[in-house]
């Protein structure tokens, strides 16, 4: 709602007043107050009043609330924190400016809590010890930059946000929370999740490019652009958020890009995914914690790999703050919200004169440990150099601008927009070449292209705690089939004998290793399926565990096959596939067969996939992004699958 003429930014932060200034655009800042209210779930958000009506509510959500899921974390006792708007109103951008302080804010005792040479450890141990044991593909750890300080906390917010206005570029939510207790500024590059009017928008963002001093050039970005690296790393998080789209939107998501986004010291890559949802708002969000690009994938594990790792809680850092802004529905007249949902990073906190700013580095295969300090320090440096607790890049800032010709220039003239980078043809071109690698499927509208060729067939996924199978379970929909998901903890003997078709799906770790529950489990899954002699499908971990059924051996890769794309032979056609391992099952190089199991192996002896009478498994994600033949292998190894059922039928 509007109320009467706001206060100014300095008589709120004098009052005492609950607020929150936001700036969405280029020309407005929101003015927020109102109430706060603590709660403890996603579900208690209070989006109505006593008497039902309907009210916007903006929430500071912690990393904490992934225990909703199930998933382990420090667990701070951070509040799931709700400003319950009362007024608000929209000041003009230069206006809001010159209304703020600008005096510094001094910092004592600055510098990070964790050591460059520690951190450089940690990016080791997690790449020998998690990446290299099959627990996910990537992980984001963090540490935080930290100093006191003496100034008031609602002054310090005002300061740093009108900072962060005047020389961070590139934001999608600049912002400053002021709470009792509590004060959150930042300028967030990322929007994590949003829903409007039924459509489901994210945005992952991953890749980081650090300027070189005086600026970002075609040509050093051009190299950034090439590297194999960080490609990958945004293609796995697409992967990661893909996931997320297929819980929670019944078309399964398409994404749109590459695009840049272009701050004041670093530049990232980016797609924009979207899909139609009918879900609540608050269970859209539930569904979507948190994003990979802060966590890592497969998204459970990755939690656990940061409790490891991670020595204390990181409160709102890879949280959310969630923007629930009443709607009426044209349909039915009924209300229901928006949500704008932007991740909690590049932000600055303030607690009881402590200022935290936490950054994290997203490590993978190809991760260098002091690049990924440097990779910190780079984010960290766009939050830190606005409010001046680092020298900014001046010619950087400025390099960004383009300047006019001096004999023509017009004082009157409104400021030269920035240059942008993503408008150099080879830029573009360069981009867009990325998508040459991927599946359409999640490129092009998915509408029917005939007839589905398992129309009227069942299938059930057993989740091994890697929500691949949400992906998995889209495509199956898509060839007809009617899909339910169990995880590897709920399923049932019962539904393992009666299902259909058992699609027996991925997970991380070690399939050798039975001191695990999870893998106990998905290996009675297996067996009991097999000895059975109904129809299974197994992918990735649990076309391991039908391998070691064959007496198959088991080994770890050389290298981790994550987030890898790769052209193998599935028995007599080619296949571009995604891979996500780092254990294989192998045979002696040549081997076609092992008992009744036809083999599709590389010279290595390195096994892709495997069939035979009622069975069919791949190593690889044909549900990956990465994987352009995925669809159509897909189709024929269900085909495979459910062959001892079209027999019968026939006969």
């Amino acid at each position: 709602m509007t109320g009467p003429a706001p206060m100014s930014p300095r008589d709120l932060a004098a009052s005492g007043i609950p607020f929150a200034l936001i700036a969405r655009d280029d020309s407005t800042v929101e003015v927020l107050t109102g109430d706060v209210v603590d709660v403890e779930l996603l579900a208690d958000i209070p989006l109505t009043d006593a008497s039902g009506s309907p009210r916007e509510v903006l929430a500071l959500v912690p990393f904490r609330q992934v225990r909703e899921r199930g998933f382990e974390c420090h667990d701070d006792g951070a509040p799931l924190r709700c400003l319950v708007v009362r007024d608000r109103a929209s000041l003009p951008r230069d206006e809001t400016m010159a209304l703020l302080p600008t005096e510094p804010v001094a910092l004592e005792g600055a510098g990070f809590d964790i050591a460059d040479e520690d951190y450089a450890d940690i990016v080791r141990r997690v790449i020998a010890d998690e990446i290299g044991r099959g627990e996910g593909a990537n992980f984001v750890i963090r540490r935080d930059f930290t100093a006191g300080v003496s100034t008031d906390a609602a002054t310090a917010a005002l300061t740093w946000f009108r900072a962060l206005l005047e020389h961070e570029r590139g934001a999608y939510w600049t912002f400053a929370v002021v709470t009792p207790g509590h004060v959150a500024v930042g300028a967030s590059p990322e929007a994590h999740v949003s829903a409007r009017d039924g459509v489901v928008t994210m945005n992952p963002i991953s890749g980081t490019f650090r300027h070189p001093a005086g600026g970002a050039t075609a040509e050093t970005l051009t190299e950034f652009l090439r590297s194999t690296k960080e490609t990958e790393e945004l293609f796995m998080v697409v992967d990661e958020e893909l996931k997320m789209m297929s819980a929670v939107c019944s078309d399964g998501g398409r994404i749109t890009g590459p695009h840049l986004k272009e701050m004041s010291r670093l530049t990232h890559t980016e797609y924009v995914l979207r899909g139609r949802s009918r879900l609540d708002p608050r269970d859209i969000l539930r569904e979507t914690m948190f994003a990979p690009t802060v966590t890592g994938s497969p998204m459970q594990n990755a939690c656990t790999v940061i409790t490891r790792h991670e020595s204390t809680p990181r409160g709102y850092y890879s949280g959310v703050a969630a923007l629930f802004t009443p709607r009426l529905t044209l349909a039915a007249g009924e209300a229901t919200h928006d949500l704008d949902a932007p991740i909690l990073i590049r932000t600055a906190y303030l607690q009881d004169g402590r200022l935290r700013v936490p950054v994290g580095a997203t490590l993978v295969r190809h991760s260098d440990p002091y690049g990924e300090v440097g990779e910190t320090h780079g984010k960290a440096a766009g939050v830190l150099g606005a409010i001046g607790a680092v020298p900014r890049d001046a010619a950087a800032e400025a390099a960004v601008v383009a300047v006019p010709d001096a004999d023509v220039i017009d004082e009157d003239a409104p400021a030269p927009a920035p240059r942008r980078l993503a408008d150099d043809p080879a830029i573009a071109e360069l981009l867009a070449s990325r998508n040459g690698r991927l599946a359409e499927f999640w490129l092009n509208p998915q509408g029917s292209d005939g007839p589905a060729p398992f129309a009227g067939r069942s299938a059930l996924v057993v989740d091994a705690e890697d929500r691949f199978t949400t992906m998995l379970a889209h495509q199956l929909r898509h060839l007809g089939l009617d899909v339910r998901i169990a995880p590897w903890d709920e399923v049932t003997d019962a539904q393992i004998d009666d299902a259909e078709l058992l699609v027996s799906g991925p997970g991380p770790g070690d399939p050798r290793d039975v001191s695990s529950p999870r893998i106990r489990r998905m290996r009675e899954v297996v067996g009991r399926r097999r000895e059975s002699g109904r129809p299974i499908l197994a992918v990735c971990l649990s076309h391991q565990i039908l391998a070691d059924t064959f007496g198959i051996d088991l080994a770890p890769l050389d290298a981790p096959h994550q987030g890898l794309q790769k052209s193998v032979d599935v028995f007599g056609m080619p296949a571009s596939i995604g891979f996500y391992n780092t254990f294989t099952a192998r045979v002696p190089a040549g081997t076609t067969r092992a008992g009744e199991a036809e083999i599709a192996a590389d010279a290595s002896g390195d096994v892709y996939a495997l069939r035979g009478q009622g069975f069919a498994s791949v190593q690889g994600h044909l549900e990956s992004i990465l994987s352009r033949d995925g669809m159509t292998t897909l189709q024929r190894l269900v085909e495979q699958a459910l062959m001892p059922v079209e027999a019968r039928s026939a006969g």
